[in-house]
């Protein structure tokens, strides 16, 4: 995952325009976005992890670390503004800093153990500048100095404060006011003058001197190819060089320094495919031998001094027996090592002053050319390869892993030459071979005990350091001392206004606030800066203590101040000002949505809910809508496992719920009968306390018995009650939805009647005589119409979240028509609820069925009987 830091000037030297009309701070803006969208081709920018960092002080200059997201570092990166000085040696430490953070708390560097390069954090700082000169508080300077204090802790155990992983590459910014006539030089962008090149040439990077937009461009797609995983290490020639080739021309074979001999270039570290880690085995020596007496460590150097031989060697590799191999980035000496043309010969590698006895140490690895001759590799082996892979070798092949006591005195003088510190390396190749016990578990690992407490309480102290860091990064800086603005608000005393009570009543917050030119919080924290750092408030108590010199001043605050006769009436910021926003902010409406008062409760909740009319005002909220079949809205918040309509916790009366087209339909209210007029005297059966008995729901239409006008003038029991209404009943029905729905037509009122309209009934008209065609039709089409209206309502209530079933047992009771309508209704509705896999309900319709099967049975047994 590597770490790429953006560090860009914010110096005021950034606010130049160019002949594009842009300043520098805004082509630095624009090279970051187009890095990141050439970075994003690459499928293995998914790790990246970016950072910002500008030339203020620690910690405000950190602008996005290790926490921040990407929208956090585009938005910080779009904020930035240049007002400050060129200190760029002190923003360089802060960047370095801020990425060794967390690398004592990882341990990767494991210090006084070997330098691991499959342990890494690659990271690239990509520093864009205006090459100006360096100013900072005490002057301009010449050359650029990073700071040698630092509150990193562990900074003492490396010389240098960058690492071998990390590496600075510069984009300086030339491109000049005024559009050039001379055409852009074709081929590489050359390196800059500026100070901070050196820099990058040590860390391993490279500056840029950009000319022209379309130099930037190529600078930045530069750059991309340059994020590789790998380590930087310093390759130095050590004894003779090789003997020239026949064929070589007589150039090279001239004497002296060759760039070939010292090159300061990256090794790739791929890592594994499978895993995406890289993976190794073997590490590269420390520059010391380490000493179980020594109480501290000394400090290492970033990149490793590795020296090479140029005596021809043999490439030994063992089977079973690791080793790590890495590519060398193209270099002065890869290109020697190819132009050789001995792919079978290699030159070993030394670290200097890693073995006990001996300044040049012993061999570590080799270099080698590849097969193909397109490349360089490292080889990295065991310490002192060239003796211990024979033994191995022969513990193999010879031994059968069963060694001898010759071969383990050989195997103990071989210990005693090899760094302590690879013994756990060594244990873990053993144990590949198969040979896990060659080596005593209590070997010590060459650090004394002072050293391992020390590293462990640096761990410790980093993660504090760690910690405090990432909570003080993107804190604003603390404003500068000034003279804090005291609002007088006129003139006069504010007891002496006519309008002091509202004046009060502001100032405390029990009335709304004052006009804009009365608000007294207008300037609150306001400050006008100092321009002497060292003045203080004057507050004379004695006329004595005020400097001669400064009398006169003195004389005409105190006027002022005394007579203040000028009512001040200035503003602290424009009306127009007041809507003026930035354009990253305007779409910004959540942060107004949660400073604004919070907003009554609807009148009616079951209507749509509309969304904030920030953008269409007519969009509806779609969350809480769902489209059934019949095309039929249901509104509200589909709440799982309970109905919109169970909810009692709502104030002003519970939900409003829709009526029924029918008051056949009505919940919790039975049929009643219409009121008859004295002609016809029949009880009334009270009926609306709930729902009516199973026995007395015997509708009216189930059975063909049709009464005639003479039947109605007789009296009639209970159960006859409900037998007996035809369509009679049917069209006072109709008349009483009419009337609840104030759709009663003309000539259906009757004059003086009080408290509105009565109902004429149809015994009231001259009788009509239908013909029992008619009437049957008439039956089947008000059936019809009810049965439809009780199958909607059934459907929305099996399609509802939950096992509460007893309204859908409650609509079925009210089923119209005769047996077989009743039964074919039934079916369907278990097929819907076969649909949504209601299995508990299917159970209980089946049972519903079966119980209007017995009871149809029994009612034509008494009929026979």
């Amino acid at each position: 995952m590597p770490v790429l830091l953006f560090l860009i000037d914010t110096s005021a030297s950034m606010n130049q325009r160019t002949h594009l009309g842009t300043t520098y701070l805004d082509i630095a803006k624009g090279a970051v976005e187009t890095f990141m969208k050439l970075r994003g081709r690459d499928p293995a920018s998914r790790g990246d992890r970016y950072m910002l960092v500008n030339f203020e002080d620690v910690p405000f200059g950190i602008k996005a670390g290790w926490k921040e997201s990407h929208a956090t570092f585009m938005t910080e990166l779009r904020n930035l503004q240049a007002t400050g000085l060129t200190t760029i040696g002190q923003s360089l430490r802060t960047a370095f800093d801020l990425l060794n953070l967390n690398r004592l708390v990882t341990g990767i560097d494991n210090y006084g153990q070997g330098r691991n390069p499959f342990f890494l954090e690659p990271a690239i700082i990509i520093a864009i500048s205006d090459g100006s000169k360096l100013t900072s508080s005490s002057g301009v300077q010449d050359e650029l100095h990073l700071p040698l204090t630092t509150p990193l802790p562990g900074s003492e155990l490396t010389k240098e404060p960058f690492r071998w992983d990390q590496r600075l590459f510069a984009l300086v910014l030339r491109i000049p006011g005024n559009a050039s006539v001379e055409p852009e030089p074709l081929g590489g962008v050359p390196p800059d003058d500026s100070p901070i090149t050196p820099m990058c040439e040590v860390t391993g990077g490279r500056s840029y001197s950009v000319f022209s937009q379309r130099m930037l461009n190529q600078c930045l797609e530069s750059l991309v190819q340059k994020i590789q995983s790998g380590v930087v290490i310093n390759f130095e020639k050590t004894g003779p060089d090789p003997p020239p080739l026949e064929d070589a021309p007589p150039e090279v074979m001239k004497s002296g320094p060759q760039p070939w001999h010292c090159c300061h270039k990256l090794i790739y570290v791929r890592p594994n495919p499978k895993t995406g880690v890289p993976i190794g085995h073997w590490p590269i020596p420390e520059a010391f031998w380490p000493d179980q007496n020594s109480p501290t460590l000394p400090p290492r150097s970033a990149h490793p001094h590795v020296r090479f031989s140029c005596l021809d060697a043999e490439p030994m590799v063992i089977d079973k027996v690791p080793f790590d191999k890495y590519e060398l980035e193209p270099s002065p000496l890869t290109q020697y090592i190819l132009e050789r043309k001995s792919p079978h010969t290699c030159w070993q590698v030394f670290v200097s002053n890693s073995a006990k006895y001996s300044d040049l140490g012993q061999p570590f690895g080799y270099l080698k050319a590849s097969t193909a001759l397109n490349c360089v590799n490292l080889f990295v082996m065991p310490y002192n390869y060239p003796v211990l892979l024979p033994l191995l070798d022969d513990l193999i092949k010879v031994h059968k892993f069963k060694p001898t006591l010759k071969w383990r005195q050989s195997f103990e003088n071989y210990l005693k030459t090899m760094p302590p510190y690879y013994i756990g390396s060594l244990r873990k190749a053993l144990r590949i071979m198969g040979a896990p016990n060659l080596l005593a578990d209590n070997m010590e690992y060459g650090l004394s005990y002072s050293v391992v407490s020390y590293l462990k309480k640096l761990s410790q102290q980093s993660k504090i350091e760690y910690d405090r860091l990432i909570a003080l990064i993107g804190k604003k800086p603390p404003p500068e001392a000034g003279m804090k603005v005291r609002w007088r608000g006129g003139g006069i005393s504010l007891a002496q206004r006519r309008d002091f009570i509202q004046q009060l009543q502001s100032l405390s917050g029990d009335a709304p606030p004052m006009p804009l030119e009365l608000n007294p919080k207008e300037f609150q924290g306001f400050q006008l800066a100092l321009l002497n750092k060292g003045l203080k408030p004057q507050s004379f108590r004695n006329p004595y203590d005020i400097p001669r010199s400064h009398l006169l001043d003195q004389l005409s605050r105190m006027r002022r101040n005394l007579l203040n006769t000028s009512v001040c009436s200035l503003r602290g910021q424009d009306s127009d000002q007041l809507h003026s926003v930035p354009i990253a902010q305007m779409g910004n409406y959540q942060d107004f949505l949660k400073a604004a008062p919070q907003p009554l409760r609807d009148a009616d909740p079951e209507q749509p809910k509309r969304l904030h009319t920030f953008g269409n005002p007519f969009k509806l909220d779609k969350k809480g809508m769902m489209i059934d079949e019949a095309d039929e809205f249901v509104t509200g918040p589909q709440n799982k496992g309970k109905r919109p309509g169970d909810s009692n916790n709502m104030t002003g009366g519970g939900p409003k719920r829709r009526r029924c087209m029918s008051p056949l339909l009505r919940l919790g209210r039975a049929y009643t009968p219409p009121v008859t007029p004295p002609a016809s005297p029949r009880p009334d059966i009270d009926m609306t306390d709930g729902a009516p008995e199973p026995d007395l729901i015997i509708n009216h239409l189930n059975e063909n018995h049709y009464s005639s006008d003479s039947d109605s003038d007789q009296p009639s029991g209970p159960a006859d009650h409900e037998e007996n209404h035809t369509s009679a009943d049917l069209q006072d029905l109709r008349h009483r939805d009419e009337e609840e729905n104030g759709q009663l037509q003309a000539g259906e009122l009757l004059p003086g009647s009080e408290g509105g309209a009565e109902v004429l009934l149809l015994e009231d008209q001259p009788p009509r005589y239908l013909s029992p065609t008619a009437l049957k039709k008439h039956i089947h089409t008000e059936t019809t119409k009810v049965n439809n209206e009780l199958r909607t309502l059934i459907t929305k209530e099996i399609r509802k979240p939950g096992r509460h079933y007893e309204k859908i047992f409650l609509l079925l009771k009210q089923i119209q028509g005769t047996l077989d309508t009743r039964l074919i209704f039934l079916q369907n509705i278990i097929k819907e609820a076969a649909r949504f896999k209601k299995r508990v309900l299917i159970e209980q319709l089946e049972n519903f069925l079966e119980e209007i099967h017995n009871r149809s049975m029994n009612l034509n047994h008494v009929d026979t009987l």
